[in-house]
């Protein structure tokens, strides 16, 4: 009798672990948090293998088959608290904190050609942090110079009074491998640190080549505050 509820805790826990990655996968965005959303797929399978294993589990335990071994339910069920802790106090994505403790991207290798797509002179360009941070990098020809641009990202405080920084994690898998991408405002009152804004306006054109530690800077014509956006991450 022991060991079929053993083998029925078991189970249970593969079916509570299943159904936690499926709310956050399948009927929430959730998981954005911590992966970037291609893994989506691959999280609502895992889930589903992992009810399925676990339920297959609970009825072999039910049905008393050999083989089922185990430590007592009490203990096992312990193993259960992460998982609920999950759902019930979720880490949002990574903000501020995490943006001053990650490190920076490497600079990005400056080459002979064009900027894969010309920017527009008689309207906002839309950017993300490291595709204005590469453009602010490349050398041969300044692509910013002049253009308006849009960035979005969250607040990050900055020593130097007289500016601040917009900034966003780039994951390349998951969050455990974060970079922060920040580009300097200037001509603009700070919101409030981890505050998301969207800053609208123009590069200030560096003096002479980047240094490793170079960090873009933009003057502010407009900042208006907005919603975190689904996707956190670039």
């Amino acid at each position: 009798m022991g060991a079929a509820v053993s083998r029925q805790t078991q189970g249970a826990l593969l079916m509570i672990l299943g159904a936690v990655l499926l709310t956050i996968s399948a009927f929430s965005t959730t998981y954005v948090n911590y992966v970037k959303p291609g893994f989506r797929p691959l999280l609502v399978g895992a889930g589903a293998v992992l009810v399925g294993l676990g339920l297959l589990s609970v009825v072999q335990g039910w049905l008393g088959r050999p083989g089922a071994h185990g430590h007592g339910p009490r203990v096992a069920w312990l193993l259960a608290a992460p998982v609920f802790a999950i759902v019930m106090i979720a880490p949002p994505a990574l903000g501020s904190y995490a943006a001053q403790q990650a490190p920076p991207p490497a600079p990005p290798a400056l080459v002979d050609a064009q900027p894969v797509r010309p920017l527009k002179s008689d309207r906002v360009n839309v950017l993300s942090l490291a595709e204005f941070a590469d453009r602010a990098w490349y050398e041969p020809i300044r692509s910013l110079a002049g253009k308006t641009v849009r960035l979005t990202g969250f607040v990050l405080p900055s020593p130097t009074k007289a500016e601040w920084y917009i900034a966003r994690m780039r994951i390349s898998c998951c969050a455990a491998d974060a970079l922060t991408m920040k580009v300097i405002i200037r001509g603009a009152p700070a919101p409030a640190t981890d505050t998301w804004v969207r800053v609208t306006g123009t590069w200030i054109p560096r003096e002479g080549r980047p240094s490793d530690t170079y960090v873009p800077a933009m003057t502010a014509s407009d900042v208006h505050p907005i919603s975190p956006p689904v996707e956190p991450y670039e």
